[in-house]
């Protein structure tokens, strides 16, 4: 006679033989497992936020972090990774699967780099002719050769590179690090984004968002020109003593809407966001003049020529700002001016123009003044190229094709704080496509920087509602300790 599962759970409850049946099921694994893990606890009282340091909960290397950040994906074939097999196959037919993103304008024609490459430093690093004065910092730096993230677009590798996942809204590196470790100044913004005059990054705005975490911890724009931060002065009839007593009046509204809004975290932002804007305004104008830096300083960043004066000028305000105890600043680009599908023989030689040397003598500052080994130097984009010519609009010239994207394996550098020096770190394979040794996935590289700033890629988390969000959810992530010294 069949049975139904309550009458079954009746009639066997109290029996030995279902003590017996659960420690069969315990036996073979079929037995939902006990949670070690205590479930959260509700909030007694609302958390509050701010921005004050933290001390890291692992031993750290990294005070702070300046990235450059190349949008749309410098080719790796002619700049970082030399490949002989693409000079002698040159114009030859790819042998192998290519993995295009637009097929459309695909071919299959091999184009080896046009440029030479040869050895830097002590260390013998190989590095193309579009970058002289990389060539003279390679003792410093590690040259990543097989970065990963296998999303061959724009949008979702930078969302990888840049929240730990390909999608939207969720917060960036910068937000993360302000939320566990915090600043080391209360007169400047923490987390700068320097963007370029000739427009704003691919993304905008989501290169230094929050994201779920609280406002507080979202990226300060600075224009790229004067004035850099808008209102930063009080009108002359607002200074000195009568605007100290506006600014109470108002934090005192403020305190009591806080009171009646409690855990509004956006609020609470907005408080912070008047009061910092109150001591921002000596510190800031102080930190973005260049006018105390010298002639020789001026130089090496390249300020006094014309195609490297706006890069170099936001390099040069990169290093005034982590010496001042910011955390994170990164140098954006326009648009993704990297994204070389066409044109790239005249291209790519005016991007290297207008950013080696300033990038250059950021390194060599930042050593010069003590501040390299505190300080995470990072340069790279959200993909490379692949080594076959993409054809534009039927354009068949040479001197007017490109390369397509690459996600697959490409090419990053780094220097500073916990870095090997004078190190080349991965392999692609023969054609420069696809990383085969010491592959960097994105997840990677995150919980690298963050081991470097002391902190656990696993352990990093915050709670929102019944959500908790990771900057590297991937349990397979590792810190990549080749990379360090």
């Amino acid at each position: 006679m069949l049975c139904s599962r309550r009458h079954f759970l009746q009639g066997t409850a109290f029996h030995l033989s279902g003590l017996a049946a659960a420690w069969l099921l315990k036996q073979d694994g079929l037995l939902a497992q006990e949670s070690s893990a205590e479930p959260p606890r509700p909030e007694l009282e609302p958390p509050t936020f701010d921005l004050l340091p933290k001390t890291p909960p692992h031993p750290s290397q990294a005070r702070a972090m300046i990235s450059m950040y190349m949008l749309g994906g410098p080719s790796q074939i002619d700049l970082f990774d030399p490949k002989p097999e693409l000079i002698k196959r040159n114009g030859q037919d790819f042998p192998g699967d290519v993995k295009w993103d637009n097929p459309a304008q695909a071919s299959r024609e091999i184009m080896g780099p046009a440029w030479k490459f040869r050895r830097h430093g002590q260390c013998g690093m190989e590095l193309s002719e579009l970058v002289p004065h990389l060539g003279e910092i390679a003792d410093e730096i590690t040259l990543v050769r097989s970065m990963h993230t296998g999303v061959n677009n724009h949008v979702p590798s930078n969302y990888a590179l840049m929240t730990g996942a390909a999608q939207s809204g969720r917060p960036t590196l910068g937000s993360w690090l302000l939320h566990a470790l915090g600043s080391e100044t209360q007169e400047l913004p923490t987390y700068v984004a320097l963007t370029d005059p000739r427009g704003l990054p691919l993304l905008g705005g989501e290169h230094w968002s929050n994201g779920g975490l609280p406002s507080i911890f979202q990226g300060t724009v600075v224009r790229p020109t004067e004035p850099r931060i808008f209102n930063l002065d009080p009108p002359r009839h607002l200074q000195g003593r009568l605007q100290e007593r506006q600014l109470a009046f108002l934090n005192e509204f403020n305190a009591q809407h806080l009171e009646q809004h409690p855990g509004e975290s956006d609020l609470e932002a907005r408080m912070a966001t008047y009061r910092l804007a109150a001591r921002m305004q000596r510190a800031a104008r102080e930190a973005f003049d260049l006018s105390s830096e010298t002639a020789a300083t001026l130089k090496m960043y390249g300020v006094d020529q014309p195609h490297t004066k706006d890069y170099g000028t936001r390099c040069l305000i990169a290093r005034r700002l982590v010496e001042r105890g910011v955390r994170f600043v990164q140098i954006f680009c326009n648009g993704q001016i990297w994204d070389h599908h066409g044109s790239i023989l005249t291209a790519l030689p005016e991007r290297c123009r207008e950013i080696d040397r300033p990038a250059t003598a950021l390194v060599k500052d930042l050593q010069q003044r003590g501040l390299l080994d505190s300080t995470l130097v990072h340069w790279g984009g959200e993909m490379g190229r692949l080594p076959v010519i993409q054809f534009r609009d039927g354009v068949t010239a040479r001197d007017k094709v490109g390369r397509d994207h690459n996600t697959y394996g490409f090419s990053t550098w780094l220097a500073g704080a916990g870095i090997r020096r004078g190190y080349v770190h991965g392999a692609t394979d023969d054609f420069s496509h696809h990383a085969v040794e010491g592959i960097v996935n994105h997840h990677d590289w995150l919980a690298t920087v963050l081991h470097l700033f002391g902190l656990d890629s696993q352990q990093l988390k915050f709670r929102v509602g019944p959500r908790e969000l990771k900057l590297v959810e991937s349990s397979a992530a590792r810190v990549v300790t080749e990379l360090l010294s």
